[in-house]
């Protein structure tokens, strides 16, 4: 059986000095990925363009990405399980005559960084979907 996947967008970012609360969804449901603060400063500095004088590990592997021309396709957040997320993390290479697709197993935090630096979907299974608990925003 296929699983049906379910596009979702990054909403928003909301941290605290203890955690960081990640908004995922669709315009009928949004839900929340709970991850450490410095996994939510990474994504803030990425989307404020904040200059650093060293890689953080995100620009590091979208650097490992362009040198071996490795071309990141999808995230699929796949499971669920109490209250935590699991995503897999779809990355393309072409060697010669020969296209490989390699699955990775991530975290949701890790690879929304990578989405968003990529310009990839993040999907959610949809049965995952429906288990997650809603987002109430005011």
């Amino acid at each position: 059986m296929v699983a049906e996947l379910i596009p979702v967008t990054f909403n928003k970012i909301m941290q605290s000095p203890t955690y960081t609360v990640i908004i995922l969804g669709t315009d009928q449901k949004r839900f929340a990925i709970y991850t450490d603060p410095q996994v939510g400063q990474n994504i803030q500095s990425y989307l404020t363009e904040e200059k650093r004088t060293r890689p953080l590990t995100h620009q590091l592997l979208h650097s490992i990405f362009a040198g071996f021309d490795i071309k990141p396709l999808q995230v699929v957040i796949n499971n669920i399980e109490d209250t935590i997320y699991f995503a897999r993390l779809y990355l393309e290479q072409q060697v010669g005559e020969q296209k490989m697709i390699v699955e990775i197993d991530t975290r949701p935090s890790d690879s929304l960084i990578i989405a968003l630096m990529s310009n990839i979907p993040v999907y959610c299974r949809k049965e995952i979907l429906e288990k997650a608990v809603a987002v109430q925003e005011d």
